[in-house]
């Protein structure tokens, strides 16, 4: 039994130094230390043995268990460091990796068009103004000549909040806002958003638009021209054919639309000049004596006039856009070209 008990301890020292993996330690545990290991059918012969042999044996027996024990333990924890070691390893960043460059964003088409926009009328002499999207019926009609009931109030395509509150049409409401505070002279731009009920190739129901104005004493048509010739030639960076069409405004008197020479056919005709060889780019007018009654001008010593410009048509035109509904559909190839 003695020899027995020697041999065993030898064999398990042995296997201990071999064991890599938790699984081969199991493995070991239960052969060697279990219930029904080698072991326990070693001590079961201590029954037999004789008084005298008895209790150096089984004080053996003790000795050589725990020290397998004790073994296993060390084992045990040689493994545990060595795994935590390897995972600590593999979390480590490889700073041989070439790095990761991270996508410069660019600003909105619309928005540097919007931003380029105002840097050129801020030139001349123009200020910036903003106003509230969700707008007063009177400010955004009343004020401007279009009164409750009025006809051109069907060509504006209005979102209505409740019966007095509404969703700007134009940016147009700014002119009376300022006017009502301010007197002239004036310069001013309004840019933002505006909401109509229109949606095509040309149209959205959200648009952005600026409103500009000019009041002083003895302006005429010709200053409107001119103010507009020098955007034009500015924004394009090119002489483009201009024209002026009678039109009607509620709030301009005389009031003409005005055409650049579509730059997408060359003036030859497509489908968002609608075979015209025009593209309509804004509205304008000298400012309608009304109005000027409306906040208190006295409209014998003041004129002036105003336009409206959207800008997303502007965009289209500079960058070659044939579809108004690519700005909206956050296509990152689109919007990566500006």
């Amino acid at each position: 039994m003695e020899h027995e008990l020697q041999n065993l301890e030898r064999e398990a020292r042995q296997e201990l130094a071999a064991i890599t993996a938790n699984s081969q330690l199991e493995d070991f545990r239960i052969r060697f230390l279990g219930r029904k290991s080698r072991f326990s059918t070693i001590l079961r012969q201590l029954g037999s043995a004789s008084d005298e042999d008895r209790p150096r044996l089984g004080q053996l027996a003790n000795t050589i268990k725990k020290e397998i024990e004790r073994l296993y333990e060390q084992r045990q924890e040689a493994i545990r460091q060595s795994t935590s070691t390897a995972d600590e390893t593999e979390a480590q960043p490889d700073l041989s990796l070439p790095g990761r460059v991270a996508e410069i964003g660019r600003l909105h088409p619309v928005t540097q068009i919007m931003q380029e926009i105002c840097a050129i009328f801020e030139n001349l002499g123009f200020s910036v103004a903003e106003g509230p999207d969700v707008e007063q019926d009177y400010y955004n009609f009343e004020a401007l000549n279009i009164p409750a009931h009025h006809p051109a109030r069907d060509m504006h395509d209005t979102f209505y909040v409740s019966d007095s509150i509404l969703l700007r049409t134009h940016t147009s409401p700014m002119q009376a806002r300022i006017m009502e505070t301010r007197q002239p002279p004036l310069r001013v731009i309004a840019p933002g958003k505006v909401y109509r009920c229109d949606s095509d190739i040309t149209h959205t129901p959200m648009f952005h638009q600026v409103e500009g104005f000019l009041v002083d004493k003895q302006v005429s048509f010709a200053d409107l021209k001119g103010v507009l010739t020098v955007f034009t030639q500015k924004m394009f960076e090119r002489d483009l054919p201009l024209r002026f069409r009678p039109s009607f405004f509620p709030f301009t008197e005389p009031s003409a639309e005005v055409d650049i020479a579509c730059v997408i056919c060359g003036g030859e005709g497509c489908r968002v000049c609608k075979k015209t060889g025009w593209l309509e780019i804004l509205g304008s007018g000298m400012i309608d004596p009304e109005v000027f009654r409306m906040v208190g001008y006295d409209p014998e010593v003041y004129s002036g006039f105003a336009f409206g410009l959207g800008v997303e048509r502007i965009a289209m035109l500079k960058y070659g856009i044939d579809d108004i509904r690519l700005y909206y559909e956050n296509d990152q190839r689109f919007l990566s070209q500006f």
